[in-house]
């Protein structure tokens, strides 16, 4: 039994490694919107539910539990090599029939499930496979603890995915470890197989005898909502957690990993219990006691975890160091989850031991499929109606009313005379789980893990939570208008991020010296995009924005700032993420800019890829502009250097613009040319005063002609080559970006980033056409 317990948890480590590598990959084929991740969910888990119903079925009678077991993973092996040469020409395939926008449902699924399903049916299958040959007394116990070491394989599958393998190497190295874990897994079955003591223990013992005077159906509800309620919260706790936490990359691998860890444990406990208790009295009980423990992770997570929550007068040492912070964030993270993770891994055993029938392997797989199926309901269902539709707050009352009608169901299945007391108790766990379940807080929504500024708001003007991210507006005490997403103030109406949102939309404009089509890329509160639209060249805009909520809350409280752009019928709002339309149209623009996106939030670093950014110059016109956001903020050296150096190597012709007027380093603006021509002081200053809402909006931000323009010229690619010798390229298949950006949320070096930009600033003579006055301005500028 020790040999099998170390073999399920590599199975379940190389799971997970997989699970993390293909999500990525074949987002990079569908998408990353909301009907791209609930495809992909359907894909995975749907295969591992159809697995565990259907292969049992289909395997030779008298086959090898061990041999069985070798094939699949050893098929599983050979997906692993597969799935990554194959997409390409999956992707190429799709591309030719895809069109741009979110839509094409049935053609992303067809990708997804051709993909994800064949290899996770083999998952799925190998619980069932040895539980076929484990139908003796204690069946359930060795299944139980089978589960356990599974779970316990896939939390540190997805620590090692997380924090080291994609970290350090990239998606071929980590497939490589998964691939080379199936192996030896098939191989030590395949000589297991051959020993007489391992045939012996795995050859069919007595069948266990069926349960009696006791329906099957409760058992199979509760292995069904147990998969729906801790895949349910799992995706609205991972939402509140990641905004206290940051939505880095390590954020999500953590709250996996100790959603997991806790299940595993679970099982293990509830494989106990099995032993010495009547099942199904014990399962009812856990039903009840998860409708609180739903209550009590709903309620730690909002009220309690923010107070521990690290900053520069609280445990500035563990915020400043990343092991320390991801450990500490971990130890927070299972105190509001591990009630319920506990509560329902025990409830997978019980599951077995209260439902045992004659053919105790059939059993398994059916409740193995039908609590897979249970959770991919309630992964989709509160992706994409959950909190969307009824918010954080109801979405969880639906999970704790769940958990206590499942209560009710299978204490009521029981025969006994003591059952009317049980349910006044379910009753009564349930009334006070709902009473403490909480709102979420805007505080939260709105400034997320910066808690010292929760009290700087005087008023919300709007909340919502969308099916990809939480949206707020608010009113700060001194009169500020500021838009988040997130967690992360995004847009405002200060002066500091004025100027910022304008230049990224004027700059690229004025450069060119016809922009009539423009796409922008994510829009936050419109203000680029408003910028854009007053320059009387342009003729169309179209917005790849990922949240509906977003463009909604723009329009309603920054039409002043954005110019009403959204109801400008020049603009066309298409929501689907940017590299997935580029990828779909075949159609070119004068400018592609972008709003400000934090390269540590997961999945931002691929905006910030040579492949993205190749992407973008293929997709320009003759002249054509792309700009793109630098913080210098909440990052570090190495973080600046990966974004500055990849978008070099896309754009020799890159350069670098300061919007802080005070130089001492916040944000950059990275501008690249399809063609390298001088910028001519005089035609900027021709093109401003020719378009008098232009120079209006400039002039509101301190940009006052054209030399002032100049002046705010930091740097260029060619001028930095020293400096961006070391660079690491931001390449998909590592997006090596994401994980620098991670570990850098917390520190704050931005004057020596800066610095050091500026200590290789020139005057640009072969690129600026000045005036002499303004040439000596900015040549005196320089040498300060």
């Amino acid at each position: 039994m020790a040999r099998l317990l170390v073999l399920f948890f590599a199975s379940g480590c190389a799971a997970l490694i997989y699970e993390t590598v293909w999500f990525y990959l074949v987002q990079l084929v569908v998408g990353a919107s909301s009907i791209s991740v609930a495809v992909l969910l359907c894909a995975f888990m749907g295969g591992m539910a159809l697995g565990s119903w259907l292969l049992p079925k289909l395997t030779p009678k008298g086959a090898h539990p061990f041999k069985v077991v070798a094939a699949l993973e050893a098929g599983i092996a050979l997906f692993g090599i597969a799935i990554p040469i194959a997409l390409p020409y999956i992707q190429q395939a799709y591309l030719t029939l895809a069109e741009p926008g979110a839509g094409a449902i049935s053609l992303r699924s067809v990708v997804c499930f051709l993909v994800l399903t064949p290899p996770t049916m083999l998952m799925g299958a190998t619980l069932p496979a040895i539980a076929h040959w484990r139908g003796n007394g204690r069946g359930p116990e060795s299944i139980g603890l089978l589960y356990m070491s599974n779970l316990a394989g896939g939390a540190t599958g997805t620590l090692l995915a997380g924090f080291y393998l994609l970290r350090v190497y990239d998606t071929v190295i980590a497939t490589a470890v998964a691939v080379t874990l199936n192996v030896v897994i098939a191989i030590a079955f395949l000589i297991a197989a051959s020993r007489r003591d391992e045939v012996e223990e795995a050859s069919p013992g007595a069948s266990l005898p069926a349960a009696t005077g006791e329906s099957i159906a409760p058992i199979y509800v509760t292995a069904a909502m147990c998969g729906f309620t801790a895949l349910g919260a799992e995706v609205v706790w991972t939402r509140q957690l990641s905004l206290l936490f940051g939505a880095s990359v390590y954020t999500f691998s953590l709250i996996l990993a100790v959603f997991l860890a806790g299940l595993g444990i679970g099982g293990f406990a509830g494989t106990a219990l099995s032993r010495r208790v009547r099942a199904a009295n014990a399962l009812g009980l856990i039903q009840a006691l998860l409708a609180g423990a739903i209550a009590f992770g709903a309620y730690a997570i909002v009220n309690v975890l923010p107070h521990w929550q690290p900053t520069a007068l609280f445990l500035p040492h563990v915020r400043a160091t990343p092991s320390l912070m991801f450990s500490y964030d971990a130890l927070r993270c299972a105190f509001a989850l591990l009630p319920a993770t506990l509560l329902w891994g025990a409830s997978f055993p019980l599951t077995l031991a209260a439902g045992r029938a004659a053919d105790f392997g059939g059993h398994v797989a059916r409740i193995n499929a039908i609590n897979t199926a249970g959770a991919l309901a309630g992964a989709i269902a509160f992706t994409l109606i959950g909190i969307p539709m009824l918010g954080s707050h109801d979405a969880q009352e639906v999970l704790v009313i769940s958990a206590a009608i499942c209560s009710l169901v299978l204490l009521l299945s029981i025969p006994e005379r003591a059952r009317l007391p049980r349910l006044g108790i379910v009753a009564v766990v349930a009334a006070l789980a709902l009473w403490i379940v909480p709102a979420v807080p805007g505080q939260l929504i709105a400034y997320g893990r910066s808690v010292n500024s929760w009290d700087s708001i005087a008023r919300f003007l709007y909340l919502a939570e969308g099916a990809t991210a939480s949206v707020a507006v608010t009113e700060g005490k001194g009169g500020a208008r500021q838009f988040h997403i997130a967690g992360k103030v995004e847009a405002s109406d200060m002066d500091i991020d004025m100027r910022l949102e304008r230049m990224l939309g004027h700059i690229p404009a004025l450069l060119h010296p016809h922009p009539r089509s423009v796409l922008i890329v994510g829009v936050g509160a419109g203000v680029t995009a408003g910028a854009l639209s007053i320059h009387p060249e342009v003729e169309r805009i179209v917005i790849c924005e990922i949240e509906p909520a977003v463009p909604r809350s723009a329009r309603a409280f920054f039409g002043n700032e954005n110019h009403h752009v959204f109801d400008d019928p020049r603009v066309q709002l298409v929501f689907d993420d940017a590299r997935h339309f580029l990828q779909t149209t075949d159609e070119r623009f004068d400018v592609i800019t972008s709003d400000p996106i934090h390269p540590w939030v997961r999945g931002a670093a691929t905006l910030y890829s040579l492949e993205y950014l190749t992407l973008a110059r293929n997709h320009l016109t003759p002249g054509g502009v792309v700009t793109q956001w630098i913080p210098l903020y909440e990052t570090d050296v190495r973080s600046v250097k990966s974004e500055i150096g990849t978008f070099a190597t896309v754009f020799p012709d890159t350069t670098l613009w300061n919007p802080d007027l005070l130089e001492e380093g916040y944000d950059l603006v990275a501008l690249g040319r399809a063609e390298e021509t001088p910028i001519v002081e005089g035609t900027l200053q021709a093109r401003i005063d020719a378009a008098p809402r232009v120079k209006k909006s400039l002039e509101d931000v301190l940009l006052k002609s054209a030399g002032d323009i100049l002046g705010s010229y930091a740097g260029r690619g060619r001028d930095l080559a020293p400096w961006l010798a070391d660079a690491e390229i931001n390449r998909e298949r590592h997006l090596r970006l994401q994980y620098l950006a991670g570990l850098a949320a917390n520190t704050d070096h931005r004057f020596a980033i800066f610095g050091a930009i500026l200590s290789h600033r020139r005057y640009p003579a072969d690129l600026f056409v000045a005036s002499a006055d303004t040439e000596a301005k900015l040549r005196n500028w320089y040498d300060q």
